[in-house]
């Protein structure tokens, strides 16, 4: 074009046009091109690509080293990766982070793998704690202690005697007699909907261990009480840690009104370094006009409009008890158990919603345009949740709400198929798999955990399943009580291997790396409703991607859960880089 420039009108108008194309063409070029990686795209080919290309907050181009680097415009930075592979940025599908980011505030609480170190930390605090007030530890699992059983009532009395102490593992708990007193806790005691007050069959008397234990007993808050501005730096805090270890989205799935404002006023000031994707509390037990208050509520927040970062999209309820507690709502009873301390043989676990006030609340849910999700643990749970979501199904269609199962650690072939015929999505946590699965095979045996983590049965289905973490607790990826390392996690479906055994559980629902890659990015952003915008690397789509310091494709097995990520990417910029 330069060469046929004339200093003439019609030269002067072809020197103009050059200068509005090569202006344009400049302000088009790409701000980053990342080359000589290989690049895991995650799209549906699963292709390996070895360059991106970044322009503002989407990605430009992925392809070859040549293809992109083509793109290269005057104020391109070019980043040579050296050979490192690069993943889309990992999502967790279930995380509570505004609690988990609470939960050490106070004090540290040290790691317990035993029923003495439960107690010395009962003794620790009963030392500096004034004299009658609670003490309480949450969500230290039974069976992630050594001796898998609860503290029991005598032994709490000894480490706490002047202190009413609660050990609570979700939605159960042991207590101590002052506890148990405090709360007005006796063998005549008729225990609410729900709940239930374990008794000693030999005296009568309570052991101490309560079911749905929130029923009975309201612990008021103890020690420092946080400022809003230490609750927004420390839910920062622990976005920075998701950053390091390759998480750029995630899903919390049972925000309170407070949670969500806090989400709220970090998405105003610019300051959110993961996408969050809400599901908003509901309890479907409470009187209809409550129920349809609260879903309307989460439908007419603004924060229910589309927003790539910030997005109230569904709703969370609690089905059923914990698996982790003896108390998940099974098709058969869970049996006489020294571990649970259950002495009911036909005792089947806890249901928390019936099932009118369930079909109600997923039915309304869904016309207002918000993904329903429940805590469904135990088999009768996943069976009651399917059911309930089939029978809005004959009604309209429910597919494309993306009805969703959170947990769902026990399934059947006869529920996998109904999720793929209706579209059912599940929200699964691996790392229950290898914490506590030796407990759980040692409790059921082997032939009734077929159908407990089935990765492969419903990757092989057609199900979408996503990979998540229930992170509640502590700051620190492997420190949490529920470990949020992604890498982590898709070790455990390649080996499905429960801690402190040799012997794997159920070899046939392992998957492969590919699949294990797509539960945390892919998968998860369709559970989002975001699979057009993030979870792979495609032209287009939002530049969240991370560089690995492992080749997560080909090191060697026993690695995966130890892969270090060295650059996160989101939007376009970087939020983490490994020192």
């Amino acid at each position: 074009m330069l060469a046929h420039l004339q200093h003439d009108r019609r030269g002067r108008l072809s020197y103009n046009l050059f200068v509005l194309c090569a202006s344009t063409l400049y302000a088009q070029a790409p701000d980053f091109i990342f080359h000589n990686g290989k690049v895991v795209t995650v799209d549906p080919q699963f292709r390996i690509a070895q360059a991106i290309a970044v322009r503002g907050e989407r990605l430009a181009a992925v392809g070859s080293n040549a293809d992109v680097l083509k793109q290269k415009g005057p104020n391109t930075r070019v980043i040579d990766l050296g050979g490192k592979t690069v993943l889309p940025g990992l999502m967790d599908s279930h995380v509570h982070a505004a609690d988990a980011s609470m939960y050490e505030f106070d004090h540290e609480i040290p790691e317990m793998e035993t029923i003495a170190d439960v107690l010395r930390y009962f003794r620790s605090r009963a030392a500096v704690a004034p004299k009658g007030e609670w003490i309480s530890l949450r969500q230290v699992f039974i069976t992630r202690l050594r001796e898998r059983r609860y503290p029991t009532r005598a032994e709490l009395d000894d480490a706490a005697p002047d202190h009413p102490a609660i050990f609570g593992t979700g939605p159960d708990a042991s207590l101590n007699t002052l506890a148990l007193k405090k709360s007005g806790i006796t063998k005549e005691t008729v225990p609410p909907p729900g709940g239930k007050i374990e008794l000693d069959p030999k005296t009568g008397e309570p052991t101490g261990i309560l079911r749905s234990a929130s029923q009975f007993v309201k612990v008021p808050q103890t020690g420092r009480r946080p400022t809003e501005a230490e609750r927004l730096q420390r839910l920062k805090m622990l976005f920075a840690d998701y950053n390091s270890v390759g998480i750029t989205s995630v899903a919390d799935r049972d925000a309170s009104d407070a949670e969500v404002e806090l989400y709220r006023t970090l998405r105003q000031r610019n300051e959110l370094t993961c996408r969050v994707f809400l599901n908003y509390h509901i309890e479907p037990s409470q009187p209809w006009d409550k129920v349809q208050a609260q879903i309307l509520k989460a439908a007419k927040d603004p924060l229910h409009k589309h927003d790539a970062w910030l997005w109230l999209r569904g709703v969370k309820s609690f089905l059923d008890g914990g698996m982790l507690t003896g108390s998940a709502y099974m098709r058969e009873p869970w049996g006489l158990s020294k571990i649970y301390s259950i002495t009911d043989s036909n005792y089947r676990g806890m249901r928390y919603i019936q099932e009118e006030p369930l079909y109600q609340a997923v039915r309304f849910a869904l016309q207002n345009d918000l993904q329903f999700t429940a805590h469904s643990q135990g088999d009768a749970a996943v069976h009651a949740l399917v059911a309930a979501y089939e029978r809005v199904n004959r009604e309209s269609p429910v597919r494309a709400q993306r009805p969703c199962l959170t947990h769902a650690s026990f399934m059947s072939p006869e529920a996998i198929a109904k999720m793929r015929e209706i579209g059912v999505v599940a929200d699964m946590q691996p790392a229950w798999l290898e914490r506590d699965g030796a407990t759980l095979r040692e409790h059921f045996g082997n032939a009734r955990l077929r159908f407990f983590h089935p990765y492969k049965s419903l990757f092989d289905a057609g199900v979408t399943v996503g990979g998540g973490s229930d992170h509640m607790q502590k700051i620190g990826s492997m420190r949490s009580i529920n470990p949020y390392n992604p890498f982590y996690g898709m070790w455990v479906t390649l080996v499905r291997r429960p801690r402190w055994t040799e012997q794997p559980l159920h070899t046939e629902e392992r998957i492969s790396r590919e699949q294990a890659i797509r539960l945390y990015t892919i998968n998860n952003a369709f559970l989002m409703f975001g699979e057009n915008e993030k979870g792979s690397l495609e032209a287009g789509k939002l530049a969240d991607f991370i560089v690995l310091e492992q080749d997560i494709l080909t090191c060697p097995q026993e690695q995966v859960k130890d892969i270090q990520v060295g650059q996160t990417w989101i939007g376009g910029k970087q939020v983490y880089a490994r020192k």
